[in-house]
């Protein structure tokens, strides 16, 4: 492939990770509404945001000191376990209502369990970046679903302006979210997604984190859920994205990777307010099957994918950006947008 047929195709194929986890999202929504897998009691209280990015920056501390000190097993044992809880969460609900009329219930929650159990194993010892891809879709689904019910617009909103901000000094202040991210990457597992750029490319080869263009705030996925066990972070807790190019200063060193790496969390964070709006917002509903989709939410994804746009020409271009400045910025751009349309007040929509 020539390098214009290579970097359309690795916009293409980020486009269609998020769209995944996204549309996977908004399907969810009602099923884990319906089996109260909500968080908190009352997800109308902003201070359930800064609990969270309170849980957020301790785990962040957390992870730094184990990289530090060599404890990275400990950490991959850790968000293997977070991503086996969040795929039971979701295979939980999707695969009795698969299979639900041909077996008993039991045998259907048998299933379920079976297949978390084997996206755990196959993370353990087969981490390719097709089962990496493949379970950050399912965890990144599962957790912007979990944090969608658990958060109302208000604390919503508030979750992702307060971490656009916090990625954005991360990344260009202190810069502890490229250490962490580099800390991560070469445990090769679901807190990144993986776009190779070159047919022959092999996660499990790569042997070092050199063509990091973007990295996700990966600790905060874990924070959460260690630290709830609603599995909304657990899942991909929080994640920063961090679009970190470790290489480089032009386009040529882009042009030359054999992948890109987007921090799950560049995806989750947005993907919140998108579940938000489909469960707390009943103007301008949508008739898809299977999604709980509204004008609003409709208006969040699009601003988010239009944010992610725009982040990927600014990162191919071989500078390292803050990845949710821009991503939740479009995706509450988008939100407004989609109230509006709606025909609801911008004070109704925002939550007060």
């Amino acid at each position: 492939m020539n390098d214009r047929t290579r970097i359309l195709a690795a916009v293409g194929v980020t486009v269609v990770l998020f769209l995944g986890i996204q549309l996977g999202a908004l399907a969810l929504v009602e099923p884990f509404t319906e089996s109260e897998r909500q968080a908190v009691e009352n997800p109308e209280d902003p201070t359930n945001s800064i609990l969270y990015v309170g849980v957020m920056l301790v785990a962040t501390g957390l992870m730094l000191a184990a990289f530090k000190y060599d404890l990275d097993w400990l950490i991959r044992l850790l968000l293997v376990a977070v991503s086996v809880m969040i795929s039971w969460y979701v295979f939980a609900e999707l695969v009795p209502a698969v299979v639900g009329p041909l077996v008993s219930a039991e045998i259907a929650a048998g299933l379920a369990i079976g297949a978390s159990l084997a996206v755990g194993a196959a993370l353990l010892w087969y981490p390719e970046w097709y089962v990496i891809d493949g379970t950050g879709i399912v965890m990144g689904a599962g957790a912007a679903a979990l944090f969608g019910i658990s958060f109302g617009p208000l604390p919503a909103l508030l979750l992702l302006s307060v971490l656009a901000v916090y990625d954005a000094i991360s990344v260009y202040g202190t810069e502890h979210m490229l250490d962490l991210a580099e800390g991560v990457m070469d445990l090769k597992i679901p807190v990144v997604l993986v776009v190779p750029m070159t047919l022959s490319y092999s996660y499990l080869d790569a042997g070092s984190t050199d063509d990091v263009l973007e990295d996700g705030g990966v600790e905060a996925e874990t924070s959460d859920t260690a630290a709830d066990e609603h599995t909304e972070p657990a899942e991909t807790d929080h994640t920063d994205a961090d679009t970190a190019d470790t290489d480089g200063q032009d386009e040529g060193g882009t042009l030359e990777r054999d992948a890109l790496f987007i921090g799950l969390g560049d995806a989750v964070i947005p993907t919140v307010l998108v579940a938000s709006a489909a469960a707390f917002l009943d103007a301008g509903v949508l008739a898809v099957p299977g999604l709980a989709v509204n004008l609003p939410a409709l208006g969040a994804l699009l601003g988010t994918l239009a944010g992610l746009l725009v982040l990927m020409y600014m990162v191919l271009e071989g500078r390292a950006h803050a990845g949710l400045p821009l991503l939740n910025g479009g995706a509450i751009g988008g939100y407004l947008l989609g109230a509006l349309a709606a025909g609801l007040p911008i004070a109704t929509a925002i939550g007060i």
